[in-house]
């Protein structure tokens, strides 16, 4: 059965060119387009697709204010289009927020220059997205019935208690945009139980407490907002220094520190040459390029190798860890697309490191974590809602 993508956005040309480009896909179906928010909520309602495509800026409604209405009225993923600029990330990433569950930089250039490879990465995109859906929306009625006490149990992701003032986010409307996000996730508390049990729930024993010198966090499509749960949940004090390796363009990762930075107890920062590792300091890897550590607790960024398919790629740090500090590394691999992580992991399990998954039920897209999980090298499996608080039992 066909994908069925509503297509959002203001310029007639961008509707036109995402449709030709979504529709030479035979497992997409185009079932309608929108030229504003207040359109796409009409639309969303009325033709119940398996993905929407957005704008940000748009007459009437903007993208973000009409993710937040469907995902409170019928929850959709929604892949954000956005500018590559520090402004477009800072909206992207307020999008994300609202429930959106991906993004593609809008840039005209490269669908003229290399319309193939645009072709290719949107309906990638786009059928992987379709398959998380369906797997959420299996869990649609035990979701509904799931006591407003649970549902609700991540709560706002700022917590009074956070030594910084929130980002520029509208403070209201935060908690609830995190919701819909929390609702699709809602399997993970049912999967708690013994009978809805992961086949890898076996996996997952309470984290041992070990002096880890580093603790490195990977992810890519749902990351900002997995960083965003888990990070929150680490206090000022704690004791290891932390590595993240997010998927996203070098425009955007200064951005998504800074946010990460002002939401959390723990300090961030986008990485610099020579940046040293130390405890309560959480390094994010610059887009684009590539991050490795090594046994004097400095940092090295290199410039992004065009052979790789990822820049930053999780197996290169994850790699120059297990070489730097053999059995001391707590790693985690979060929600993403493909296998990046799973090599470097493999690195780390031989150094006699730990590595964690994130479980299939609280994943926006079940690829890396799965990789972890099918080559055998899960020390643990843990929803996301967990991996947080199981990050300072180990380390603390």
């Amino acid at each position: 059965m066909a994908v069925k993508v509503l297509v959002v956005d203001d310029s007639g040309f961008f509707r036109r060119r995402v449709t030709e480009i979504l529709s030479s896909d035979p497992l997409i179906q185009v079932v309608g387009t929108a030229t504003n928010g207040k359109e796409a909520i009409e639309q969303a309602l009325a033709l119940k697709p398996d993905v929407i495509t957005m704008d940000y800026e748009m007459p009437m409604m903007d993208g973000i204010t009409s993710v937040r209405h469907i995902m409170q009225r019928i929850p959709t993923p929604v892949l954000m289009f956005s500018s590559l600029t520090h402004e477009g990330a800072r909206v992207t990433l307020d999008a994300l927020d609202a429930g959106a569950v991906d993004f593609l930089p809008k840039n005209f250039e490269d669908i003229s220059r290399n319309p193939d490879k645009v072709k290719q990465l949107l309906c990638e995109k786009i059928n992987s997205i379709a398959r998380s859906n369906r797997r959420f929306s299996s869990f649609g009625s035990s979701s509904q019935s799931t006591p407003a006490a649970t549902a609700t149990t991540p709560a706002p992701a700022v917590s009074p208690s956070v030594r910084r003032t929130p980002p520029p986010v509208a403070p209201t409307p935060a908690p609830a945009a995190t919701r819909p996000l929390t609702s699709r996730a809602a399997p993970v508390t049912a999967s708690a139980s013994p009978a809805a049990a992961p086949a890898h729930a076996h996996h997952s024993p309470t984290p041992r407490r070990k002096a880890y010198k580093l603790v490195a966090i990977g992810t890519s499509t749902g990351g900002p907002v997995a960083l965003q749960r888990v990070l929150t949940q680490l206090p000022a004090n704690f004791p290891a220094p932390i590595v993240l390796i997010q998927h996203m363009p070098a425009a955007f990762t200064k951005a998504f520190a800074e946010r990460l930075d002002k939401l959390c107890k723990i300090s961030v920062k986008e990485a610099e040459d020579g940046d040293l590792l130390r405890p309560g300091l959480a390094l994010l890897a610059p887009g684009g390029k590539q991050m490795m550590v090594d046994g004097r607790g400095a940092v090295k960024i290199l410039p992004g190798d065009e052979r790789l398919n990822y820049k930053p790629c999780v197996d290169i740090t994850f790699g120059s860890a297990a070489k730097a500090y053999g059995d001391k590394v707590l790693s985690v691999v979060l929600t993403g697309m493909g296998a990046d992580g799973r090599e470097g992991a493999r690195m780390l399990k031989q150094g006699g490191s730990t590595v964690w998954a994130q479980d299939e039920a609280s994943c926006v897209i079940y690829g890396m974590p799965m990789a972890i999980v099918k080559a055998d090298l899960a020390d643990a499996v843990y929803s996301l809602d967990d991996i947080g608080r199981h990050i300072v039992e180990a380390c603390l």
